[in-house]
């Protein structure tokens, strides 16, 4: 028993000697030098790459000939206007009480995301057709049907145009080639102007 308890406590052999582990550790400094090596070269490329991106972007997106024209409307207390671009181009509207390290660490931050501000109509991205597009699942033995072309008056038909394009312009309807589902319409005329109304199937 005496034996035993003895016996565990002996000095353990040094197992982690440097002597038994000059190639492990050789090997893991390599590979570790060699990762560092690798991950610095990627740094680099992507620090290059980044760096002309964002110059190709600043020259592309601040230039002043692409500038939109925007009216400065007076705001109301509390607010004013700050310039992401130069000679007074790109307005924002910030808080008028921000310091101005504030400030300028938010238009630094503005500045990264200027594609997201929406100047005209045409800056701002919207959703794709794929997600918003309407779609009508008729049954698999229906029939698609091309209703006649309606004939209307010369002045019905000029009041007609002249609202559709106002339609077309404001982005509420659009042209098709054809359609399964779009009902005959006629226009009833009031005191206020023309009313497009849909025609039912009895009328």
């Amino acid at each position: 028993m005496d034996k035993k308890l003895l016996d565990t406590f002996r000095p353990v052999p040094n197992i982690l000697s440097i002597e038994g582990l000059d190639r492990p550790v050789c090997e893991v400094m390599a590979v570790s030098s060699i990762k560092s090596s690798i991950e610095s070269s990627l740094e680099q490329t992507n620090s290059i790459e980044l760096g002309t991106e964002c110059k190709e972007q600043a020259q592309g997106d601040w230039s002043e000939l692409k500038a939109p024209k925007v009216d400065l409307k007076p705001l109301p207390e509390g607010l004013r206007y700050a310039f992401l671009g130069e000679n007074s181009t790109y307005p924002v509207i910030v808080n008028s009480d921000l310091e101005p390290e504030q400030l300028s660490a938010l238009l630094v931050e503005l500045r990264k995301y200027r594609k997201a501000i929406g100047y005209t109509l045409d800056d701002i991205k919207g959703i794709s057709p794929d997600l918003c597009i309407h779609r009508i699942h008729l049954e698999d033995e229906s029939k698609s049907s091309i209703e006649p072309q309606r004939r209307l008056n010369p002045n019905l038909k000029e009041v007609v145009k002249k609202e559709i394009l106002k339609l077309l312009d404001a982005g509420i309807i659009y042209p098709i080639s054809d359609s399964t589902w779009i009902s005959p319409v006629h226009c009833v005329p009031k005191k206020g102007g023309i009313t497009v109304i849909k025609m039912t199937k009895r009328s």
